[in-house]
């Protein structure tokens, strides 16, 4: 099962838009930026993993909380695109309370990063270095967030996703004890040798 992770984006900027409001933006994602995740493995992110997750309605959040809505894609507030650089996002602040209140912190330096739930839908996995390196090549997202605590979390999650795929590629274990073996039964030899005695007989006619 699929599980929801965070990463850390970068740096935030406002400045004042057409309309007389203000405009946040900023990279939410930086690709091709090998990035440690704790001490269990490196991470990079592939360009074009956003391709089409951004063509759906994402939206922009204060601290992860549904709530606390800054701008949607689907209404235009917010405004998601991919260039060589990574993935970037300009949201129109509202002229709400709370929208008011993080634009206050931003402009005074309070609040300088943010962040974004994903779902690793493609991604290929390097288990021959000193540290497993991590590479994500599609990825789902429903929001973005501008936060009190950029941080790199769900260090768990991404541990067991690690975890999950060294067991499917584990190589099978070789059989050294003849008492382990596979037991043929005798009626199943007789099948087989029954099939390939008609094999035999058919293609001599």
């Amino acid at each position: 099962m699929t599980s929801v992770e965070k990463r850390t984006a970068h740096k935030i900027e406002l400045r004042a838009n057409e309309s007389g409001g203000t405009t946040l933006e900023g990279y939410a994602a930086v690709f091709n930026s090998p990035t440690g995740i704790g001490d269990y493995f490196v991470e990079q992110i592939a360009p074009g993993a956003f391709a089409d997750t951004i063509k759906g309605d994402v939206r922009c959040l204060f601290n992860h909380q549904s709530g606390n809505v800054l701008g949607r894609t689907k209404s235009g507030t917010l405004r998601l695109s991919e260039d060589a650089h990574g993935l970037r996002f300009e949201v129109d602040i509202p002229n709400t309370t709370l929208g008011n209140d993080v634009r206050t912190l931003v402009e005074r330096g309070d609040i300088s990063g943010c962040s974004f739930d994903f779902l690793a839908v493609k991604q290929t996995w390097d288990d021959t270095g000193d540290m497993p390196s991590r590479t994500l090549q599609k990825v789902e997202i429903n929001e973005i967030s501008i936060v009190t605590f950029p941080a790199y979390t769900d260090t768990t999650v991404a541990v067991r996703s690690l975890d999950e795929w060294r067991s499917a590629n584990a190589p099978t274990p070789e059989i050294t004890d003849p008492a382990a073996a596979p037991v043929i039964r005798a009626d199943a030899i007789k099948a087989r040798l029954k099939m390939d005695l008609d094999i035999k007989v058919r293609s001599t006619r």
